[in-house]
């Protein structure tokens, strides 16, 4: 029998420890020989990110112990780390970028020797040095190929970028000069090679600022000379106004690209000769999303000459597309999401997967037998799932009518109910990017408040991706007005239909969202309180010195260029706007954040200082964009819970209590 008790106050068994531990995904699929590996968090272990191997038993292990940390930082947001293949002899070699140096190294993991991983790649002295992502092993060629980072002077946007071929044999680890350089820097920015299976061909997507990836992005195609350089790089897709997020051959030698142009990500056979592309599955669905990493992966073609592909609206199922015929099928099983990984090999494909009741883990589909099944980093409760909560997926309106896309995770306990006629706490969740998308899965940080009578809403809001190009481009320099707007559309229709408690609404939100959040305390007075994380709080210095080169021109998209409307700045910003600010707020920063550096906080707690207004702030340690330490992690979720005790009158003696200073 149920028992009754405040919204908020609900005991519960999903701690701030275990929602820690299990944050993160398994993601970077691939297949070394028959097995197949990715990359894994490491809460407990430093945050650092494992390779694992699925050995042909079944049995997982690490590849590398700690503190190996398998994650490249180039344009910080990093992308495909590794690479494997399998020697004549059957041994296993595998190249990775460690995220302390960022330099490669090989390893050989079977070797009789036990030796360990020996780097490949120089140290530079130079701005934050030599970075490596999206590589593409070339054994018989004696090197690998991929994307080279090269920061040139002392300053963020001090940096290019080319393809680059790096010798296995290890010459290059103490010579720069080792590395040769197989494109000109025409394009800012470019991804790792895709390599044509006669060998004879390589492409890659370029691009150049003010331009973000989904903006507009080229690919180039070179053809591939016998001592290993390209030559004749020609463009054959993409443009300024076309999208093009990921390219791959079939075994048959034709090109394949993603491209939104006609709106929306669908998949074309690459016309290289100058005519149009052929749409192979045309519907207005997403086939890709924002390539924020190097190496993401929608589709792979398979050695039968089907496609597999990650589509939908607002959600990724994995599907079996036969391009001739135009046929789509979706895989079956109890996924419901498909992250951007892919890997085939032979019949098999490989990916992350997830559902509002399971974690990702890694499933794998034999496309002769259609059967799905989960074969590496499987979803172990660790609780019993009657304190998930069930959400909802929902539509609601926005100003001027326009849609705003949302999942809705009500307060939910097996054994609790909230007193009849008490309406309970919600905090509105926006996600990071602002380009990006928040998915309908399992979230521990989310049961984590539902399971103690605190509901969840997460928006997304217009911008975000997943519902075509015009939806993504509603925040077209209308950011910190269309974010904040559907945000608290949301909130005033969960308490105008008696879902939510309209006294107790709260806003919380990472980078990008962390902006919206402190946006939303300055703009809107729909809210309570707040939980800003690693934020954008000055526009004006982020579009100048105070972030990376990737971001360094996304505010000409978003706010406009900052020379040409420079009041626009000072309106949206929530620095300039602290004597707005009334509600109650926690702050929570990494100290090692170079996209959204602390310097921007620590000039919005100087002006917050001696107001009045009630409020805390953590700076992490060791901690930069995203927090991944268990103990950051812990003390993060306390802190917030803390905050939304305090300010929803809510008694919790299960969390430090957070001091607020005025």
């Amino acid at each position: 029998m149920a028992t009754t008790a405040t919204y908020g106050s609900w005991p519960s068994p999903i701690g701030a420890a275990l929602a820690a531990a299990h944050d993160g995904r398994p993601e970077f699929v691939g297949f070394v020989g028959d097995e197949v590996w990715w990359s894994a968090p490491r809460p407990t272990e430093g945050g650092r990110r494992a390779l694992v191997r699925r050995r042909p038993d079944g049995t997982e292990e690490s590849v590398l112990p700690a503190p190996w940390n398998v994650r490249s930082r180039v344009i910080e947001y990093g992308g495909q780390p590794w690479a494997g293949t399998v020697r004549d002899d059957g041994s296993p070699l595998v190249v990775f970028c460690h995220h302390p140096d960022q330099r490669l190294y090989a390893y050989e993991p079977d070797a009789a020797d036990g030796a360990p991983p020996r780097p490949l790649t120089p140290v530079s002295p130079v701005g934050d040095g030599l970075r490596w992502a999206d590589p593409v092993l070339r054994p018989e060629h004696g090197e690998v190929w991929c994307v080279l980072e090269e920061f040139t002077g002392p300053g963020p946007t001090d940096v290019r970028r080319v393809i680059a071929a790096v010798p296995l044999d290890g010459s290059a680890a103490d010579d720069r000069s080792r590395v040769r350089e197989l494109t000109d820097g025409q394009h800012h920015f470019v991804t790792g090679p895709r390599i044509s299976p006669d060998g004879r061909q390589a492409a890659w997507i370029g691009w150049d600022h003010p331009r973000m990836p989904w903006d507009g992005t080229e690919v180039l195609l070179a053809d591939i000379t016998q001592d290993g350089a390209f030559d004749r790089p020609r463009p054959v897709a993409g443009g300024p106004d076309e999208s093009v997020p990921q390219i791959d051959w079939t075994p048959d030698g034709q090109l394949l690209h993603l491209s939104d142009r006609t709106g929306w990500w669908n998949l074309y056979r690459t016309a290289a000769d100058g005519a149009r592309p052929v749409a192979l599955c045309p519907r207005p669905e997403e086939f890709a999303g924002a390539l924020w990493r190097l190496g993401l992966s929608w589709f792979k073609p398979l050695e039968s000459g089907l496609i597999a592909v990650v589509h939908g609206k607002g959600t990724g199922a994995l599907g079996i597309l036969d391009p001739e015929s135009g046929e789509l099928v979706d895989v079956a099983g109890p996924w419901t999401e498909w992250a951007a990984t892919l890997a085939v090999h032979g019949t098999r494909v490989v990916g992350a997967a997830a559902s509002p009741r399971s974690a990702y883990e890694v499933v794998e589909l034999d496309t002769c037998t259609g059967r799905a099944r989960v074969i590496g980093a499987p979803n172990q409760d660790p609780v019993d799932p009657a304190y998930y909560p069930e959400p909802q997926e929902r539509t609601f309106t926005g100003p001027g009518g326009r849609e705003v896309h949302a999942h809705v995770y009500p307060p939910h306990h097996p054994e609790v109910t909230g007193p009849e006629g008490e309406r309970p706490p919600y905090v509105i969740w926006a996600h990071g990017g602002p380009t990006g998308h928040v998915p309908l899965v399992l979230d521990l940080e989310i049961a984590y408040f539902t399971s103690r009578g605190i509901g969840v809403a997460e928006v997304n809001y217009g911008g975000s991706t997943g519902y075509g190009r015009e939806y993504r481009e509603r925040l077209r320099e209308q950011w910190g007005v269309v974010d904040v707007e559907d945000c608290a559309a949301v909130a005033r229709a969960l308490a105008d239909e008696g879902t939510a408690d309209p006294a107790r609404l709260a806003v919380r939100g990472g980078s990008a969202g962390g902006w919206t959040t402190a946006a939303s305390l300055v703009h809107s007075d729909v809210y309570a309180c707040g939980t800003i994380l690693y934020p954008i709080l000055d526009p004006a210095g982020w579009a100048t010195d105070e972030t990376h080169d990737f971001e360094s021109r996304y505010m000409d998209g978003l706010i406009g260029p900052v020379a040409e409307v420079p009041e626009r700045y000072r309106e949206r910003s929530p620095v300039e706007h602290i004597d707005k600010i009334t509600a109650p707020f926690l702050l929570l920063q990494g100290l090692d954040d170079v996209i959204c550096p602390p310097a921007q906080a620590d000039r919005f707690l100087a002006r917050m200082a001696g107001r009045g207004v009630p409020h805390a702030s953590i700076a992490f340690e060791g901690e930069s964009h995203g927090f991944r330490k268990a103990e950051t992690l812990i003390r993060a979720l306390e802190a917030e819970l803390s905050l939304y005790a305090q300010t929803f009158g809510i008694e919790r003696s299960d969390v430090p209590r957070l001091e607020l200073r005025k």
